[in-house]
């Protein structure tokens, strides 16, 4: 892991996911780009700057930012601005960064509230193909990263998350409780769930990264997930970007939607890869 990139809107919460990233990149060996997107038409109301001031202090607020938190970083500090739609800019930028993970912070304050949160946050998660990092407002992130939840359902995806994860837990040795989620008494998909979950203990076994397999029914994943972390005092859960459907969950958006919004852990979003979506139709 080389780079990572965070998203900054220089309020706590983003100072938060700044904090989040500073502790991963440090542990593997990563440089960090923070990112800020000018839109000028918003900022007209945020700021009490003129347009032609606004890039210079955006600059300061970054040098700020720099001079604090790069004595507490053993890589690169840089930042970028940029210009357009928040989510499109923060995707583009890593793309072009070659960042290998992006971190933002869920919800902000004030006038900056719409920046993060909602839509925006969303479609970053959505549209980005790398895996992202996401932690809501007033998260304490400053323990260290020693128990991760993953839950495995019945889809064919719910596998792709496991050698990230995996990494990210060897790098903090860290534990990785995997849990067996059923949302169906039906025998032939509960089945397909153990057969996942024995799957993922190989590869964990192979990988020597600790681990504990657990079982829970629900009829929401979201909810079973939040609920499971609470229990285990969890410092982070990873998730597909996709879920089973139930009549439960089928009006509440995507699992990563439903994540992002309400989870009170920091939430690891992988997005499945095109080719294994394919072959799952």
């Amino acid at each position: 892991m080389k780079k990572i990139l965070v998203g900054i809107d220089f309020l706590d919460c983003s100072i938060n996911a700044l904090i989040h990233a500073i502790s991963i990149a440090n542990i593997a060996k990563s440089d960090i780009i923070l990112l800020w997107v000018n839109r000028p038409e918003y900022n007209k109301e945020v700021f009490l700057f003129e347009p032609d001031k606004l890039q210079l202090v955006v600059k300061e607020k970054f040098q700020e930012l720099i001079d604090k938190y790069q004595p507490t970083l053993d890589g690169k500090m840089t930042y970028k601005i940029r210009e357009g739609k928040v989510y499109k800019e923060v995707v583009s930028e890593a793309e072009e960064s070659k960042a290998d993970l992006i971190i933002i912070g869920t919800h902000g304050s004030s006038g900056f509230e719409e920046f993060w949160i909602g839509s925006n946050a969303n479609k970053v998660v959505s549209f980005t193909k790398l895996p992202i990092i996401t932690i809501r407002g007033g998260i304490d992130i400053r323990r260290p990263l020693n128990r991760i939840v993953m839950p495995i359902d019945s889809t064919l995806e719910t596998r792709q998350k496991v050698p990230f994860t995996a990494k990210l837990a060897k790098m903090h040795d860290a534990e990785i409780f995997v849990v067996s989620v059923y949302t169906t008494k039906v025998r032939a998909v509960r089945i397909r769930v153990d057969s996942y979950t024995d799957q993922v203990k190989e590869y964990l076994d192979e990988m020597e990264v600790k681990h504990t397999v657990d079982t829970l029914d629900a009829d929401n994943l979201t909810t079973a997930s939040i609920e499971y972390a609470k229990k285990i005092n969890a410092n982070l859960i990873s998730i597909m970007t996709e879920q089973e459907r139930t009549t439960t969950n089928l009006w509440l958006g995507s699992y990563a939607q439903q994540m992002v919004n309400h989870s009170p852990f920091p939430v690891l979003s992988i997005h499945p890869k095109i080719m294994m979506r394919s072959l799952a139709r």
